[in-house]
């Protein structure tokens, strides 16, 4: 049994995003309605995310965009204030994500009792913004000082809006990372958010990873959930659970459910 298994107590777990709006100083921080926007928004998504059926959510600031990789104070106080006014209402196991800012989701999953966190622990690339360097080695001991341990992370393998600065393939970065790291989970990412994830370079990842979880993480829908659960272990998703199946719109909870019928379908024939 993994900790897969354990944690989600289901086979090939998805994970729905719960989407914060733009936090206070971000530049699409909304002044006028303040906290409580966010917190209703927050609440809405993560009811309809529960309700249509998910093994799991993700909470992240998707819409604190620019990003930074090394966050202000503010981002993860917020976050802590909105999981705390939610937590409650919070009947899966839940992660959190400070994008892009490693050492802040770990923080911020130790002080809500966060089970996972999904970052960009390793590599160095050229991103839309700018170059950008991980100190895995650095985040790792920080994991320990703050008491840590028990959090899983999910190392994104191929990252967003980014290349690696190297000509390693992906099998290679995927073995050295295993070897070297010890990361509880990968995921593999198309482009952006909403991006299909290439299929080939799941099963490249799937093939390399041995008994580490293979996470699809962007581009999953209910006409290609099938397939990509039959290479991958579990699968996060954010996009496709919107109205309309837009980034910025709110979570459907018709659509969640739609799509967790399809996984039920896939399990029954495990």
């Amino acid at each position: 049994m993994t900790w897969l298994d354990e944690l989600f107590e289901a086979k090939k777990p998805v994970i729905g995003m719960c989407h914060l709006q733009a936090l206070p100083g971000d530049s699409g921080y909304d002044t006028k309605s303040g906290m409580k926007k966010i917190v209703d928004l927050a609440k809405a998504d993560l009811e309809s995310l529960q309700e249509g059926g998910v093994d799991g959510v993700l909470i992240s600031n998707e819409f604190s965009l620019p990003y930074l990789t090394n966050t202000e104070p503010i981002t993860a106080t917020t976050m802590a204030r909105v999981i705390g006014e939610l937590s409650h209402l919070i009947k899966v196991p839940f992660g959190v994500n400070v994008l892009w800012d490693a050492k802040a989701s770990i923080d911020l999953a130790v002080a809500t009792d966060a089970k996972f966190v999904r970052e960009i622990f390793t590599g160095v690339y050229a991103s839309d913004f700018g170059l950008w360097n991980t100190n895995v080695g650095e985040v790792a001991r920080h994991r320990v000082a703050v008491s840590g341990e028990k959090v899983r992370l999910l190392f994104n393998i191929v990252p967003e809006a980014a290349s690696y600065l190297g000509a390693r393939t992906v099998q290679e970065i995927t073995k050295s990372t295993i070897f070297n790291c010890k990361p509880d989970g990968l995921c593999v990412s198309g482009l952006i958010a909403g991006a299909a994830t290439d299929s080939s370079v799941l099963t490249s990842v799937k093939n390399a990873a041995g008994a580490t979880p293979v996470f699809v993480n962007t581009g999953v829908n209910d006409k290609t959930v099938r397939e990509l659960l039959l290479i991958a272990d579990a699968a996060i998703v954010g996009t496709y659970f919107k109205v309309a199946g837009i980034f910025e719109n709110p979570t459907d909870k018709l659509r969640v459910a739609r799509l967790m019928q399809e996984v039920t379908e896939l399990r029954a024939s495990l």
